[in-house]
C-alpha cells in the first residue's frame, strides 16, 4: 500500500460512537481517536445508550467542541444508538466505533484511504486479515460462518462482514433506512448496501478481542437473529 498524497479538499469525518456502559474503556476511546492524525476535519458523536455504570457522568466530563454526546434514557441497542447518531453527524463520511478497545482508532487512515481516492464509497474493517489474533475459536467460527452466508447469498467476497468498522460516504447512508435496533445492524446494513449495488472495500484492521467477562456483548443469539436478518434482506424489501 502507497503513501501516495490525498486530496480531502476540507471534508470531514464524522465518528459515531455507541456506548452502553462502558465506563472502563471510554476514557481511553476517546483519547485514542482524539490523537488521530488525518486528512480530513473530525467530528465525534457519542450515543450513551442508556448507561447505568456511570459512564454518563464520565462523558459529561470529556464533551468538548470536537465531541457530542447524545443520550438515550434507557438502552434501545447498537442499531438505535446509530440511528440516533445518524442524526447528529454532519460529516461526509461516517465511521461507526465501537466504544470499547477492540478496534484501534490508528487504523482510521487506512479505512478513509480507498474512500478519498475515489475508488468505492464503503469500506470495512477485516479482522482476519490484520493484526491481533486475540479472536476466542467460537468467535472466529461464527463470524467466518455469518460473512460465508453473505458471500452466497449477495454474491460477494466479504472476509469479515461483522466486523464493527464500517465507513461510508454520506450519501449512501442516505439512500438507506436502518431498521434495526440491535447488533443485526451490521448484517442488515450490508443486505441493504449489496441490494443497492455498491461495493464493499475491506482493508485490514488490528483487533484486541475481550470476552463477555470483561463486557463484551454480542454472542451466539445475535449471531442467530444475524442469519435470520441476511436471509430476510435477500428477497424481502428494501426501503
Amino acid at each position: 500500500m502507497t503513501d501516495e498524497p490525498l486530496d480531502p479538499d476540507g471534508r470531514t469525518l464524522s465518528v459515531i460512537v455507541p456506548v452502553f456502559d462502558e465506563r472502563n474503556t471510554v476514557v481511553e476511546v476517546l483519547r485514542r481517536m482524539r490523537r488521530v492524525e488525518l486528512p480530513v476535519n473530525l467530528e465525534i458523536v457519542v450515543v450513551d445508550d442508556g448507561s447505568t455504570d456511570g459512564t454518563s457522568q464520565i462523558l459529561t466530563a470529556l464533551e468538548d467542541s470536537t465531541v457530542q454526546v447524545v443520550r438515550h434514557p434507557t438502552n434501545l441497542g447498537k442499531g438505535a444508538a446509530i440511528r440516533t447518531g445518524l442524526d447528529h453527524v454532519r460529516g461526509d463520511f461516517v465511521l461507526i466505533q465501537d466504544g470499547d478497545l477492540e478496534y484501534d482508532p490508528e487504523d482510521w487512515p487506512r479505512l478513509l484511504r480507498p474512500i478519498l481516492r475515489g475508488r468505492t464509497d464503503v469500506v470495512y474493517g477485516s479482522r482476519f486479515n490484520g493484526e491481533g489474533g486475540t479472536m476466542a475459536a467460537s468467535d472466529w467460527v461464527g463470524n467466518r460462518f455469518l460473512s460465508l452466508v453473505t458471500n452466497l447469498l449477495y454474491n460477494t467476497s466479504l472476509s469479515d462482514m461483522e466486523c464493527g468498522y464500517k465507513l461510508f460516504t454520506r450519501k449512501v447512508l442516505d439512500e438507506i433506512t436502518i431498521e434495526s435496533d440491535r447488533f443485526d445492524f451490521e448484517p442488515e446494513i450490508t443486505a441493504k448496501v449489496l441490494r443497492r449495488g455498491y461495493r464493499i472495500y475491506e482493508v485490514p484492521v488490528s483487533y484486541s478481542g475481550r470476552p463477555a467477562s470483561e463486557g463484551r456483548k454480542f454472542d451466539w443469539p445475535d449471531r442467530a437473529r444475524a442469519l435470520a436478518t441476511l436471509v430476510r434482506y435477500r428477497w424481502g424489501k428494501v426501503r
